[in-house]
């Protein structure tokens, strides 16, 4: 067959693994997966109780407008409902903003290390990538981005907070940076994690699309709404934009439970405030601890932390693996000698810290 050449070298996502999987393996009653960033705390009470209750009509295709979604989730935003375009989660979003604007004849630039899905597109699209390293403190290098951008740049790709360091670009910064950036060249904030910020000072990034309309901002109700399962994710940006990218999405991308549990949750504020604030504790025990043992921790607004281990990556979390928890490598990150650490509950934490402790003990250092 005449595969692209561009698919030579990747390779596909491989999951990490399951709660099942890891159960079976080391023969343990509990695990605990701590891998993907998923809220701890599940959905919104309200939320289980609508799906018991939903009313689907599973023989008619979705609303390919989301209607209902569009007009409750606009209204929250105060955006135009031509400012929004659904999508089967961000990652659908990433593959329909690459698909509209990269190429062979275009390059694209993005942090390293950051959220691999912009490179993976970019690639299959033959566009050229211009990686800019983060600097030590886990921050993007805005002037090293300015100063890689040329008259071929057709997207800029900026994970805020940043996955998988967790760090938030300071809002004064990012608005200066914003306002250097030549108008025909898309920037793509993607802002999965916004619910967790709690950095003083942060100002929500839709009042930039005003006086920024090359400006797009990606987010999710996969992550502190808890409904990673249903796939929903968002995009607000100027309707010029969002129509540019309705032509190349496809019809009837995100189902119709997915869009009514979505539009559900949007009701219950509380219960993401909730979760935020929980959120926050655990990220300040993830912060002592680390300080208390002399390791490197990322400064983290999101719900992972990104943590400095006294081993290689892989064998850490292995260890941790056949205690029963479930984290991922920063070999596979491109963070070697650190691991990333999705923030549970209280009880996960304390439960994890202790194991995290038998790294200590099997380097021979005092605990």
């Amino acid at each position: 067959m005449n595969w692209k050449k561009a698919l030579d070298g990747i390779t596909p996502y491989k999951p990490g693994r399951s709660i099942e999987e890891v159960t079976r393996m080391y023969g343990l009653k509990e695990v605990v997966k701590l891998a993907s960033n998923e809220n701890p705390y599940g959905c919104a009470p309200s939320v289980k109780e609508s799906l018991a209750s939903a009313a689907i009509q599973h023989e008619i295709y979705p609303d390919g407008y989301a209607s209902a979604l569009r007009s409750k989730l606009t209204q929250k935003l105060g955006v135009d409902e031509e400012a929004v375009l659904f999508g089967n989660g961000s990652d659908e979003i990433i593959m329909i903003i690459t698909r509209a604007l990269l190429g062979t004849d275009t390059n694209t630039v993005m942090a390293t290390p950051t959220f691999p899905q912009y490179a993976h597109n970019a690639k299959i699209a033959g566009a050229e990538i211009r990686e800019v390293t983060l600097k030590d403190n886990g921050q993007h290098d805005l002037e090293g981005f300015l100063k890689a951008i040329d008259s071929e740049t057709a997207v800029i790709w900026i994970c805020n907070p940043n996955n998988p360091t967790g760090n938030l670009i300071p809002s004064d910064a990012l608005e200066a940076f914003l306002g250097q950036v030549p108008p025909n060249i898309l920037v793509v904030l993607d802002e999965a994690y916004i619910e967790y910020v709690m950095a003083p000072g942060y100002i929500d990034s839709v009042t930039y699309l005003e006086q920024f309309p090359n400006v797009i901002l990606l987010r999710t109700f996969s992550k502190a709404y808890g409904l990673a399962s249903y796939r929903v994710g968002y995009a607000i940006g100027h309707p010029a934009v969002i129509s540019n990218l309705n032509k190349v999405r496809n019809p009837f991308n995100n189902n119709s439970i997915g869009l009514a549990i979505a539009e559900k949750a949007l009701d219950d504020e509380a219960f993401i405030e909730q979760c935020r604030k929980l959120n926050h504790e655990q990220r300040k025990r993830f912060k002592h601890y680390a300080d208390e043992k002399k390791l490197h921790l990322f400064d983290s607004e999101t719900n992972f932390v990104l943590i400095e281990v006294p081993n290689d990556s892989d064998d850490a979390s292995e260890k941790l693996l056949q205690q029963g928890f479930i984290v991922r490598s920063g070999n596979a990150l491109g963070t070697p000698g650190y691991i990333r650490v999705t923030i549970g509950s209280e009880e996960q934490t304390s439960k994890f810290l202790k194991a995290f402790d038998t790294l200590w003990q099997s380097e021979g250092s005092p605990v």
